[in-house]
């Protein structure tokens, strides 16, 4: 069975490393999985006077979570945490309350930095929000993606080749814990 994955970048910026660290998981998993990157720079702020008549934009990102077999969060870190627009996409799927888009979808995190520490502030920090939210996160391996910067060719093509091999065997590890949760 091919699963359908979500990826959900939680830098806007178009040339971010967390981006390019995505595209290169959809390149790395071809052969596994069907993948693709949830965008959302287009969502508006979560607000509860939203959730009685919801925005179209608000139930077409409620309905793509949905139809998702697994989720993978890629995120920089911002002040040792998890940036505003991804944690407001999270919100927004898990409202009105009883109506959890995420539930039961089982999930990955990958954090991506230029520093050494590769993400681990905000890494962990999504993770709380998986254990409040119902989302079955794989917790080994871990991934922290640091020295990021030094990675990818001018075009952006992931030339290391340690990170490829690491991401490819984190990538086999998350197919098989999403079969299990999807089992």
């Amino acid at each position: 069975m091919t699963h359908r994955i979500g990826i959900i970048v939680g830098s806007l910026r178009k040339a971010s490393l967390n981006r390019l660290v995505a595209n290169s998981l959809i390149k790395i998993g071809a052969d596994s999985f069907v993948a693709e990157i949830v965008e959302i720079s287009h969502l508006p702020h979560c607000n509860a006077d939203h959730e009685d008549d919801p925005m179209q934009v608000i139930v077409d990102f409620k309905k793509l979570i949905e139809s998702l077999d697994a989720i993978l969060f890629v995120t920089p870190e911002y002040n040792r945490g998890v940036p505003g627009v991804l944690k407001n996409a999270i919100d927004i799927a898990s409202r009105p309350y009883g109506q959890n888009s995420w539930e039961g979808k089982p999930v990955g995190v990958i954090s991506v930095s230029p520093g050494e520490l590769g993400g681990f502030g905000a890494n962990h920090q999504l993770r709380q929000s998986f254990v409040f939210l119902n989302m079955p996160a794989m917790q080994q391996p871990e991934a922290y993606i640091g020295n990021a910067g030094d990675l990818f060719d001018t075009d952006g093509e992931l030339v290391d080749m340690s990170t490829v091999a690491f991401l490819r065997e984190y990538l086999d590890a998350f197919v098989r814990w999403v079969g299990r949760c999807r089992a």
